[in-house]
């Protein structure tokens, strides 16, 4: 299994993150979610408990994974095979929103809480997301960013060079996008903007999976 060990806000002892060595798509969204909740002690309480697992089910496709919590370990594996405590139904493209829960209820609200991270400010979110993919090959030189809002916009740049992606958003869709909480083409569906060549957006799809799925 690929394994991760992160310091949690108010844990005693590190968190050790566990998934698949060929992890599904779900497995890797799911660790991924689960890290950035470890990095930023968001749900340091849930993240740190002694015992317990949740399947989490995909709405609207037939994704699945397990989630168990043993002794300061969280291992994420794909598929249902063994009793569980809890069982939640999420939108994955909605950012975890649930659809329908049964079972152990204080664990199921406490494994969503944990998997909806809050998401930081859009230019330190812009800042990390350019950092793990601006290595990607085709990536242009850089990052021209505007954000949106009611009080106006904000610009950001990140990387340099004349060759520049621009993204338009409000600052919500652009930390989601950011952030892998979500995918591009979700979040061109509901309003982000972008303005480059074909071959860009190729490199940029790939970006986002990147962000999303830590690949």
């Amino acid at each position: 299994m690929e394994i991760t060990t992160l310091p949690a806000a108010g844990v005693a002892s590190a968190i050790r993150i566990e998934i698949d060595d060929d992890a599904t798509p779900i497995v890797r969204l799911l660790g991924r979610i689960l890290r950035d909740a470890s990095r930023t002690g968001h749900a340091a309480d849930v993240l740190g408990r002694g015992s317990g697992s949740v399947a989490i089910r995909s709405h609207s496709t037939p994704q699945a994974a397990t989630v168990t919590f043993a002794d300061g370990m969280i291992a994420v594996t794909g598929g249902v095979f063994a009793p569980v405590d809890a069982t939640v139904v999420v939108d994955l493209d909605s950012r975890c929103a649930r659809v329908y829960s049964e079972g152990d209820a204080d664990l199921a609200d406490a494994v969503l809480g944990a998997l909806q991270v809050p998401l930081p400010d859009w230019q330190e979110a812009g800042a990390r997301f350019w950092e793990q993919t601006r290595t990607i090959p085709g990536m242009p030189d850089g990052l021209a960013v505007v954000a949106r809002g009611i009080e106006g916009s904000q610009e950001a740049r990140f990387g340099g060079g004349d060759v520049a992606y621009r993204i338009v958003g409000s600052v919500d869709a652009l930390a989601g996008f950011f952030t892998g909480t979500d995918f591009l083409f979700t979040a061109l569906e509901r309003g982000l903007r972008v303005q480059g060549s074909l071959a860009q957006l190729s490199v940029m799809t790939a970006a986002s999976w990147k962000a999303r799925y830590d690949v």
